[in-house]
């Protein structure tokens, strides 16, 4: 039965990383009060409307370790998978109560990707594509750092995207599931190390679903960097494991592909504040999920929107593994991405009352003077 639905494996870690999380999320919670590691309200940047606990990322580890032990068997690189993403979450749980300033938490970011190579999960090779089929181009002494920036890029993009209740979480289970159908389509043979990578795949779904039970707007929890950087390593070392060591070519674009969209974000973030005379490593209210949710878009809508739109860029990169069939599905998500603008946009369609404001549904009501005939827009 397995042999026909090779996904199956990725069903028993699943369920148990979504369980675990969700018992541990309310002991994370009296965790974050007792040490103050909560979220308070502000007008610039945090948008919420009260006191959040932001341990919520001791969950997800907790979750994802819990049945990588119990069905990690599979998986070759199970301890030192589990030492990179254990590290990293005890170092950020550190941020998350003290703060740490921008030049320690870069240095524990970076440190990350140097443990993961250091315990032999790095990047070996680039498959480019060429006439006679993909070549190898082997990297070498360049091993070790292309593993560490590419760890390193990963942590940057999913803590930038936890800013919106239920996005972070949503679209990595998302890049997760794309993982998974990388591997079913490559796997080889019992022995496959993809394999391993379709049991960490289901293990890192499951931490974010049960997550997401709390997280979805109105969030009771926060990720925090804790979180989020567990996250981005999660996602690093699972791509690294699996699609960085086929000889497809651009195999590696496939989590970056999927990644899209925080990653653009990020690199406009760095673009923006340094424009602007800051350092990249400033806070500030421009990412995107903030600007949705300015134009008037709820939490749950925004979450919603980077859900689709990871979801189609995902079977984008799915189309350039070799899921030659899953462009239909990508165009499935279009036409219903479409019709949910549409229905939005007749939904939120502004109107004045008589006392001259601007209203809009989902929108806070700004004044706006009444326009008299003959007035330019």
């Amino acid at each position: 039965m397995i042999g026909s639905t090779p996904w199956l494996p990725a069903l028993p870690p699943f369920l148990l990383a979504s369980a675990v999380t969700m018992v541990l999320i309310p002991a994370t919670i009296l965790v974050a009060r007792r040490v103050g590691a909560v979220a308070e309200p502000d007008a610039a940047r945090h948008i919420h409307r009260a006191p959040t606990p932001r341990l919520g990322g001791l969950a997800l580890f907790g979750g994802f370790t819990v049945a990588l032990l119990v069905f990690g068997g599979p998986v070759p690189d199970r301890w030192q998978v589990i030492t990179v993403t254990g590290a990293i979450t005890a170092a950020m749980l550190v941020d998350d109560i003290l703060d740490l300033p921008w030049n320690a938490k870069l240095a524990i970011e970076l440190g990350a990707g140097a443990l993961a190579a250091a315990l032999g999960i790095t990047i070996n090779f680039f498959a480019v594509p060429g006439g006679h089929g993909p070549s190898l181009v082997q990297l070498g002494w360049l091993a070790a750092p292309i593993t560490a920036v590419f760890v390193l890029g990963m942590e940057v993009s999913i803590n930038f995207l936890d800013g919106s209740d239920g996005v972070a979480a949503g679209v990595v289970a998302i890049v997760a599931t794309v993982l998974l159908l990388a591997a079913v389509n490559r796997i080889q043979g019992p022995g496959d190390v993809q394999n391993g990578v379709i049991v960490m795949s289901g293990a890192l779904m499951g931490c974010c679903c049960g997550f997401l039970v709390f997280n979805l707007p109105p969030a009771r929890v926060f990720m925090g960097d804790t979180g989020s950087h567990f996250l981005g390593v999660a996602l690093a070392v699972i791509s690294v494991l699996g699609v960085a060591k086929i000889a497809v070519a651009l195999a590696l674009f496939v989590p970056l592909i999927a990644l899209g969209l925080p990653i653009g974000d990020t690199a406009f973030a760095i673009v923006r504040r340094r424009r602007a005379g800051r350092s990249p490593t400033e806070p500030d209210a421009g990412h995107l999920h903030h600007r949705m949710l300015a134009t008037g878009m709820s939490p749950l809508e925004t979450a919603l929107t980077f859900y689709l739109t990871t979801a189609i860029l995902g079977c984008v990169a799915l189309f350039v593994f070799g899921h030659r069939k899953i462009l239909d599905v990508a165009l499935g998500l279009l036409v219903v991405a479409l019709v949910a603008l549409l229905w939005r946009s007749r939904r939120r369609r502004p109107h004045r009352d008589p006392e001259g404001f601007l209203s809009v549904r989902g929108h806070r009501q700004v004044p706006a003077p009444v326009r008299r005939r003959g007035d330019r827009d």
